[in-house]
């Protein structure tokens, strides 16, 4: 199919995409567009050094491994380099979402039910700006290298995501509700969901309360602590941070404990959603990968590269957010393992702390910040009220030591709009989520 230049390794990835995008702001359409995009990325390595290429042309494939040849050293023992021999030759077809492919739902169905759900923010005269979104996309990939690792795969989400807001100025309060599926069907019948979030959003906006900060114990939801695990650890663990640095290896040695026996984290591209990802972009297979198992360090994020760097494991976690670009150590879906104990019970023995419901965004590395949107006050075991402050904030460390209770509800969750960057790379699909988790003593600001 291609003329793998000899004594190198390269690889192609090729990828198709559909996404379509649709918009309104208080009642007007502002945007509604389809578009299919198809590219390649080519890699050559000489057993020194990468050389990247990339195109729209897909007949220019073979004339682009033969451009990044001229520019290498060639290397009659390339095949015995440890990165080399450390790529999967893996075969295979993955293709899942051929026959319920996005694009054979009309733009105008997509627009009616944008539409749909749009008039639900008409029964509040309280909200003061509103807009929705719905957005969809299915990418398909196909891998082959030099090895004769040749893997096909497609990725689907479709999704809504509204914002709304109450009051104006200084008091005004913003809440979303946003979801993502597999398929178009799975956004339909959403409107109790969307009305129970803009009911709870208002009844928080007309009733929280603000309370002193101090140290307190907090629950953290399925969403706060899938953002908490994304954040102050899932970052930690991708490994291209640390090759080069024996410091940082030396404090993140594998078998180390850094948590609570409460608290395991998973890495998964294996799970349906906005972070599946069944072969990452060098053709190896998703892993799920316990990266605290019990509080004990025991797993990391790799591409081949780090993985020969730290003599590890691969996990299939290399990825790119396009054609345009490399792959680098990435998240697939991040998430806190589940416990044994029901909400109910997680919180029943609290005297005084708080639940985190929402949050507007947290980050972390070292040290964690999440600033919630809606959050509610526990006394003697019971959700009270809800509660207004700033941020809660602490060590990393420390906090994940802290955690003494994970409750058995588990969700991972789809969101459309946003996703993670790093380096230049923004934004890549990732899945988030968790159970319920408490925390002993967070500082509350």
């Amino acid at each position: 199919m291609y003329n793998f230049p000899k004594n190198f390794y390269s690889d192609v990835r090729i990828e198709h995409l559909y996404h379509s995008e649709i918009s309104i702001k208080l009642g007007e359409l502002e945007e509604i567009k389809e578009a299919r995009e198809s590219g390649a990325f080519i890699r050559l390595f000489d057993g020194s050094r990468w050389y990247y290429s990339s195109t729209t042309d897909l007949n220019s494939i073979n004339a682009e491994l033969a451009d990044l040849a001229k520019l290498a050293e060639p290397n009659p023992d390339i095949e015995n380099h440890p990165v080399v021999m450390k790529m999967e030759v893996n075969k295979g077809d993955k293709r899942k979402y051929q026959e319920n492919h996005i694009s054979k739902v009309s733009l105008e169905e997509k627009k009616a039910l944008l539409e749909h759900y749009a008039k639900i923010t008409k029964e509040y005269e309280d909200i003061t700006h509103w807009s929705i979104a719905y957005t969809d996309s299915n990418l398909e990939k196909e891998f082959i290298s030099s090895k004769g690792c040749h893997v096909q795969f497609d990725t689907q989400i479709t999704g809504v995501r509204l914002g709304f807001t109450f009051g104006v100025g200084s008091d005004a309060f913003r809440e979303m509700w946003s979801r993502g599926f597999v398929d178009f069907e799975g956004l339909k019948g959403r409107e109790e969901a969307i009305k129970h979030q803009i009911d709870k959003a208002l009844f928080f906006y007309k009733n929280a309360e603000t309370i002193p900060g101090g140290d307190y114990t907090v629950v953290l939801s399925p969403m706060a602590s899938g953002v908490f695990a994304h954040e102050s650890f899932g970052h930690k663990s991708e490994s291209d941070f640390m090759v080069g640095d024996p410091d940082l290896i030396a404090e993140w040695q594998i078998g180390k404990r850094v948590g609570s026996e409460k608290l395991t984290i998973v890495d998964d591209g294996n799970l349906e959603g906005i972070g599946y990802t069944p072969y990452d972009d060098e053709g190896n297979k998703a892993v799920k990968t316990y990266l605290i198992n019990k509080g004990i360090l025991t797993g990391r994020l790799h591409s081949a590269d780090t993985a020969v760097a730290l003599d590890e494991e691969l996990t299939g976690n290399a990825r790119a957010i396009n054609f345009e670009y490399e792959p680098i150590v990435r998240m697939t879906s991040t998430y806190i393992d589940a416990g044994d104990l029901s909400k109910k019970d997680l919180i029943k023995d609290i005297e005084y702390g708080i639940l985190i419901d929402t949050i507007k965004h947290g980050s972390g590395m070292s040290t964690f910040t999440i600033a919630p949107s809606m959050a509610y006050l526990i006394e003697d075991g019971k959700v009270t009220k809800p509660v207004k402050f700033s941020v809660v904030t602490g060590n990393v460390m420390k906090t994940l030591d802290k955690i003494d209770a994970v409750s058995k509800e588990l969700e991972v969750i789809s969101f459309v709009g946003g996703g993670c960057g790093k380096m230049e790379q923004f934004p890549l699909p990732v899945g988030i989520g968790g159970p319920y988790v408490r925390v002993r003593e967070i500082n509350v600001q």
